[in-house]
């Protein structure tokens, strides 16, 4: 039989886990398709490049605000698809990262 006190922390846990779960639900983006400032909406390409950049984009982004590491004004998937590629690509995931066998 549980006491009162594993009750509480099993609720507590359960609780923590739900807000932590619900504060990672990806929200809509409003300006999908929406051109920026300049005309331009981000595809494939531009996803492919700013996610291999992106580690270096984020350091900026810590220092300055008129960096992002995220184009918000893109095509959809397509710019999603290329962002992760690009990242994928310089972090050597992939076919890229598969470790070779040492000879002996």
């Amino acid at each position: 039989m549980k006491t009162i006190v594993q009750r509480v922390r099993s609720v507590a846990l359960i609780l923590t886990l739900a807000l932590v779960l619900a504060a990672c639900a990806a929200a809509g983006n409003t300006v999908r398709s929406v051109p920026n400032a300049h005309g331009h909406v981000a595809g494939f390409w531009l996803g492919l490049w700013q996610g291999a950049i992106a580690p270096i984009t984020f350091l900026i982004s810590l220092f300055s605000n008129h960096v992002n590491v995220y184009e918000v004004h893109n095509n959809g998937n397509w710019y999603n698809f290329g962002f992760v590629l690009g990242a994928g690509i310089f972090f050597g995931g992939g076919a890229f990262g598969k470790r070779r066998k040492k000879r002996r």
